[in-house]
């Protein structure tokens, strides 16, 4: 008899991949059926395998950024070269934030020669936001011949897109699902859609995905009866609370929180990304002194109704707290906000009338309880969830995928509320392919909106992964990883001040523009003695400075501007009233205005050239 499959994680046989598309037509002596299965088995083991390596690899990011789409890319050579599939890896990249190199440029280059007639393991179908397919060109030149991606890209002006262009290039690309049914790729699957999770809900909802998290008691108390709350659960509990933190774009409280507990909501003792604090009030009823008013630990944003508190909404302001008004306040339209913004994912830390809400309003997604191993009892004590209209058991929420972890003393329970979304049935064919997202419809409205890198006019944004030349005081050509970065240090650059100096360098040298930004926008609040006295008045020259080299360095992204000619462009950032459009049109689009400006520039310019050679002939 043969032996039985091998599990996912067992070592690999020496048989050749599965013989899919590109191997050769087979002998006439064939290998009996049995251990042709086996040997089918065993390679389809180590694809989910490696499959799974690269979801792992794709969320290392997680909690030092900004959360983006998560890409994981690991390339294994298809002989054995060691006992265990971890000895045939050959590299390994992931996109550690938006606007840096992408996952398979980076394992690319990690693996080198060794490259050349392996297969690449993706999480997710390449997403590009270079503006070139540069992600795709990475495992065409490096001589990749076979790709495993395990789920397609969510966006619908990107799904489908790097996939076709890598069968262009003679590729064999197996997608999950698709090209490989075996029941050994479950594992690798679900860990390929959760590491993207947030991604998934966002693009199938429109609303980031949101977690709730709370911590209880034995017998279900958020807090005693008085309020008190500190701390219901233990300290190793309330560290994986600042790790959830650092993977969210915002954290949500209520103004009942504020008042009761006056946190500061930061992933301290974590190092890497601070979320956005978010206070939900109606009537904007908040103490004039709060840890969330000092905006130098992280970002705060009070969410309150039209009109409300309007003197103490200028204090807030003052102090550097945004203020956004709602016609009325409720989660789902907090929800779509945060969607405007870009965010991906959002951490709800509120009190039970907050969460009740919120799960009414089906904003919730996900569900993080910790229970702590005490009682407390109280009749009026508070409870995660107020009242959600339930009179029945039989009409209670089930948990679907749930997980149980022991941490010290507590217990972590979690599962989701609603199942993460699967979209990978919604296949389009070759021809079927959009280059634009249909939902946006640019051209309907002749107007053309950009934010993230991953829009579909993503490379318009000052985080897009372009570096640029640009000359400084003494005329020595400097490298600016992006527009961010220049922008950014320019703040401080011309200051006679060894600190100015430092903060330049330090701009500089910072991993993403994302971390480019933070430190230059924090610099500017502490040190503003530091920033040069003519900024106000340079800064717009100063970016389009930058733009212009960035578009006319890379020809493509020239090609992509003048390819909107006839339409407005628009900086969608909901916040920044300044370089966007703000979140009702009030903004002054001031990248917009540039990108036009530059784009009529090119056109000029082209026209001009077309001319000289029609009189030359």
């Amino acid at each position: 008899m043969p032996p039985p499959p091998q599990p996912p994680l067992a070592a690999p046989a020496p048989a050749a991949p599965c013989p899919i598309r590109l191997r050769p037509a087979p002998t006439r002596r064939r290998l009996p059926a049995a251990p042709r299965a086996v040997s089918l088995a065993a390679s389809h083991a180590h694809d989910a395998a490696f499959l799974s390596r690269a979801a792992d690899v794709a969320d290392r990011s997680a909690g030092l950024t900004c959360p983006h789409p998560n890409f994981g890319c690991v390339i294994a050579r298809p002989e054995p070269e060691a006992d265990g599939p971890e000895a045939r890896v050959v590299g390994e990249g992931f996109l550690y934030a938006q606007g840096t190199r992408c996952a398979e440029l980076l394992a690319a280059e990690e693996a080198g020669e060794r490259a050349r007639g392996a297969t690449a393991y993706l999480n997710l179908e390449p997403g590009d936001c270079y503006g070139d397919s540069t992600a795709v060109a990475s495992l065409v030149q490096a001589g990749i011949t076979r790709v495993v991606v395990g789920l397609r890209h969510p966006l619908k002006h990107l799904r489908g897109k790097a996939i076709q262009s890598l069968r262009s290039e003679g590729i064999q690309v197996d997608v999950v699902g698709e090209d490989l049914q075996s029941k050994l790729f479950k594992e690798a699957l679900t860990s390929c859609l959760i590491v993207n999770a947030p991604l998934l809900y966002r693009a199938a909802f429109r609303v980031p995905f949101s977690v709730l998290k709370y911590a209880m008691t034995a017998d279900g108390k958020i807090a005693a009866s008085s309020g008190h709350a500190s701390w219901v659960s233990g300290r190793a509990s309330r560290g994986r609370v600042f790790e959830l933190r650092g993977r969210s774009d915002a954290v949500i409280v209520g103004g009942n929180t504020v008042r009761r507990d006056d946190p500061r909501l930061t992933a301290r003792h974590v190092k890497g990304h601070v979320p956005v604090r978010i206070v939900m009030s109606q009537t904007c009823n908040l103490p004039e002194e709060a840890n969330l008013w000092n905006v130098h630990e992280a970002y705060t944003i009070v969410a309150t109704q039209r009109g409300a508190r309007r003197d103490f909404q200028k204090k807030l302001a003052m102090k550097g707290v945004e203020v956004v008004e709602f016609d009325m306040l409720n989660p789902r339209d907090v929800m779509s906000y945060c969607y405007d913004r870009g965010y991906l994912s959002v951490l709800w830390e509120c009190g039970g009338t907050l969460s009740a809400a919120a799960i009414s309003a089906r904003v919730i997604h996900k569900v993080y309880a910790f229970c702590a191993p005490k009682i407390i009892g109280g009749v009026t004590a508070p409870t995660p969830v107020g009242d959600l209209g339930m009179n029945q058991m039989t009409q209670a929420i089930d948990l679907i995928d749930v997980s149980y972890e022991q941490i010290d003393r507590d217990m972590l329970m979690s599962g989701f509320i609603q199942p993460i979304p699967d979209l990978s049935p919604v296949i389009p064919s070759a021809d079927e392919i959009p280059s634009d997202d249909p939902e946006v419809s640019p051209y309907e409205t002749n107007i053309i909106s950009f934010y993230k890198t991953w829009d579909t006019f993503g490379a318009f944004s000052n985080f897009s992964p372009h570096p640029i030349d640009m000359p400084d005081e003494k005329g020595d050509c400097l490298t600016w990883p992006t527009v961010e970065h220049y922008y950014q240090a320019h703040k401080f650059v011309g200051v006679e001040n060894p600190q100015a100096s430092n903060i330049v360098q330090e701009i500089k040298r910072a991993r993403s523009p994302e971390e480019a930004a933070r430190i230059g926008r924090t610099r500017q609040r502490e040190f503003p003695e530091l920033l040069r006295p003519d900024w106000e008045s340079m800064k717009i020259d100063v970016m389009y400075r930058a733009l212009k080299c960035k578009f006319s360095t890379y020809a493509h992204l020239t090609e992509m501007l003048l390819s909107t000619a006839g339409s407005v462009l628009v900086e969608a950032s909901p916040h920044d009233l300044f370089w966007g459009g703000g979140r009702e049109g009030e903004g002054l689009n001031y990248l917009g205005r540039l990108l036009m400006q530059l784009r009529s520039e090119i056109l000029g310019t082209v026209r001009t050239s077309v001319e000289a050679r029609g009189q030359e002939v």
